[in-house]
């Protein structure tokens, strides 16, 4: 009896000291916390609460822009447009019997691929250049065949326009076929370029689809570019086409339902929506008063007049056992390379050490017996 008795006060007094750092999976909520309210806090605490959660929508975006960029309309002109670098073929008509440009024989003469040169015009004998760039096939037509009247009164013309590369469009990656594609008309949408490179290609996950034209870059989701029609933008000659994978991830560790890096699969994804993305928190560890989203702002987004973050490193609060809570969590988006965590409920610690009492009690009656 003397030996169990020694030993369990042994153990006990082990176990007294050594309660703060029991074997768990996850921190407690005030060791996280523990130095917020001193003077060398690098961190603030802010709990996400219905009375501030409108001024939190405010605060400055973190690892990223806050939203995707995309055209405000179709974008586009609505009729084709001849331009630089563009090849015309002219079929000419005269029913002259000594025509200047149509032999005897002949009914017709054909000039094949005449490029539109840098100042915008085509050579045709006996009228010399005549500026074509930024009219319609129909409007050059009709110049052309005005300017023949001089020297052939009957003549009638043909044209067919093949498109430069100013008159074209890339598709440069992410693509199952990639490549530069000719645009037929002026009123081919972006749709119709990834229909022509055979969809997006299956290996990427939450795609993207940017457009860069002069210099600017617009980007969309493509699961919204295919829901929303006014998404559809007429294509320019010399847009580029990516798609590739939304890089944009959050963390999460903890007594989360997962421990692991979570890709957005969504343009702007809530607190609440992300702990359903992990499948919620663990029911026999996780403290639902104590989920936690930590949280880097740079030193140009802290404000001192409490408009923006007090401090760089935030860290957010979220109370799961408050309905109030609950509804203003669900209105806090998070931000790319934030940390979920979920801490562990401190009951799990006082099991842990009955556990540990348990055994040692069971220990102890051995000894007894021996």
């Amino acid at each position: 009896m003397q030996h169990s008795f020694r030993f369990l006060i042994a153990l006990m007094g082990l176990l007294v000291l050594a309660a703060c750092t029991l074997p768990r999976g996850a921190a407690i909520q005030s060791e996280v916390v523990r130095s917020q309210n001193t003077d060398t806090a690098s961190f603030a605490v802010v709990p996400i609460k219905p009375a501030n959660i409108a001024q939190l929508r405010t605060w400055p975006a973190t690892g990223w822009a806050g939203h995707y960029h995309w055209f405000s309309g179709t974008s586009g002109p609505r009729s084709n447009v001849i331009r630089t670098g563009d090849k015309v073929d002219l079929v000419i008509w005269d029913s002259q019997v000594n025509s200047l440009l149509i032999p005897a024989s002949q009914k017709n003469v054909t000039m094949k691929d005449l490029v539109v040169s840098p100042s915008g015009t085509i050579f045709v004998p006996y009228i010399d250049e005549v500026r074509i760039s930024g009219s319609s096939p129909d409007q050059a037509r009709r110049m052309i065949e005005t300017e023949l009247e001089r020297v052939v009164p009957d003549a009638q013309v043909q044209l067919t326009l093949q498109s430069g590369p100013d008159n074209s469009v890339d598709a440069v990656r992410g693509f199952a076929s990639p490549g530069s594609y000719p645009l037929p008309n002026r009123n081919y949408s972006l749709l119709s370029l990834i229909a022509a490179a055979d969809g997006i290609s299956s290996d990427l996950e939450n795609p993207l689809v940017r457009v860069i034209r002069a210099g600017k870059t617009y980007e969309i989701r493509a699961d919204i570019l295919f829901q929303r029609a006014s998404a559809n933008v007429i294509l320019r000659g010399g847009d580029k086409v990516i798609a590739q994978e939304d890089d944009r991830y959050f963390a999460a560790l903890g007594a989360t339902g997962s421990e692991t890096i979570v890709p957005f699969s969504q343009e702007h994804m809530t607190a609440v929506e992300a702990l359903a993305l992990l499948g919620g928190i663990n029911d026999a560890r996780a403290n639902p008063k104590g989920i936690l989203i930590l949280r880097d702002y740079s030193a140009k987004q802290v404000r001192a007049d409490g408009t923006g973050p007090s401090k760089q490193q935030v860290v957010f609060s979220i109370d799961l056992t408050s309905a109030e809570d609950i509804f203003a969590a669900r209105k806090f988006y998070i931000n790319p390379k934030d940390l979920v965590l979920a801490t562990e409920s401190p009951v799990n610690s006082v099991r842990t050490v009955f556990g540990l009492i348990g055994s040692a009690v069971g220990v102890g009656n051995a000894l007894d017996n021996n």
